[in-house]
């Protein structure tokens, strides 16, 4: 499919580093900025959103959960705990030379704190995602809001230009917590199926632009060039970061909104301790082990004794 630049007003200011992008002042601005409290129950109902689709916790231990239900939870979260060694164990030659000469227990704890900073990372993903819609939808700029959730955008926005003769502006959202979400050889992909779907659209009416939503990396908006040619991916695809985005969809800034999330995690007394001060249940890690065990990981002391063993285990 042969994409062309869509009839959008753009900066015309060559010396800037704006130049080709979508020119904002040519859009209807924001009349009214949305009410702190409707703000703060938006983020407390952002949380919750993101802890419904991927908890920040591994262990979730019900308030009444018996010792012998306690016990089964701990075995089970051991063999899930193995399960995460091996699909996430990144470079495989790395992680067997790292892991050789190891006690099991010392690469458990290791690797249960990773998996909960990757479910942190998930977590946080989800309730900037969620928090970014609803302050679009709430703030009255924008003539439509809709949630597509597919794997190239989260939702769509409409927005009308000053000019009221011009139809008006589609934008196609995917939104990301940082840039490094995605790696450099991602990108045009990911581009590419963005726009193939705003382009296909058919209910779209006027032009569109389609945007990679950063919430939590400070800086303006760019376009994503090509390194050998520094020829745009697209001329109507940009990467917009939180200093940028949140005033355009919420008008509120990047550290109002991460001002009012704090705010609300205080009062909600959500759990505070740093992955290092998490301590790791003896029952995990002993089912961590029993499952190392099982696959001829360890030897009778506990240590992963075989590198190579390791290897075809992370290979296969």
């Amino acid at each position: 499919m042969r994409i062309t630049p869509q009839r959008y007003p753009r900066v015309d200011d060559p010396p800037s580093k704006e130049h080709g992008l979508l020119d904002v002042t040519m859009l209807v601005p924001h009349t009214r900025k949305i009410a702190y409290e409707a703000m703060e129950q938006m983020v407390k109902q952002a949380i919750h959103q993101a802890n419904q689709k991927s908890s920040r916790e591994i262990l979730a231990i019900p308030d009444k959960a018996t010792e012998e239900e306690k016990h089964d939870i701990y075995l089970k979260t051991g063999r899930k705990l193995f399960a995460y060694f091996k699909r996430y164990c990144g470079d495989p030659a790395s992680t067997a030379y790292q892991v050789h000469t190891k006690d099991y227990r010392v690469v458990g704890r290791e690797q249960f704190r990773n998996w909960l900073v990757q479910k942190g990372r998930m977590n946080s993903g989800w309730r900037y995602q969620f928090l970014l819609f609803d302050c679009t939808r709430a703030s009255g700029r924008f003539r439509s809001v809709s949630s597509i959730g597919t794997a190239e955008a989260d939702f769509n926005a409409v927005i009308e230009f000053t000019d009221s003769q011009t139809d008006p502006l589609s934008l196609y959202v995917s939104v990301k917590n940082r840039r490094n979400t995605m790696g450099g050889q991602d990108w045009p992909k990911a581009i590419q199926a963005l726009e193939v779907m705003a382009n296909t659209d058919k209910n779209r009416v006027g032009p569109y632009c389609c945007v990679f939503a950063i919430t939590m990396d400070k800086g303006q908006r760019h376009i994503k060039m090509e390194q050998r040619t520094k020829r745009p991916y697209s001329h109507n695809t940009e990467v917009w970061l939180s200093d940028f985005l949140w005033p355009f969809f919420a008008n509120y800034t990047y550290e109002e909104i991460m001002t009012l999330v704090l705010d609300v995690l205080i009062e909600m007394q959500a759990q505070a301790d740093l992955f290092s001060e998490i301590e790791v249940p003896e029952t995990v890690l002993e089912s961590f082990g029993a499952a190392c065990r099982e696959k001829g990981l360890i030897d009778e002391a506990g240590i992963f004794h075989d590198p190579h063993k390791l290897v075809c285990f992370f290979c296969g």
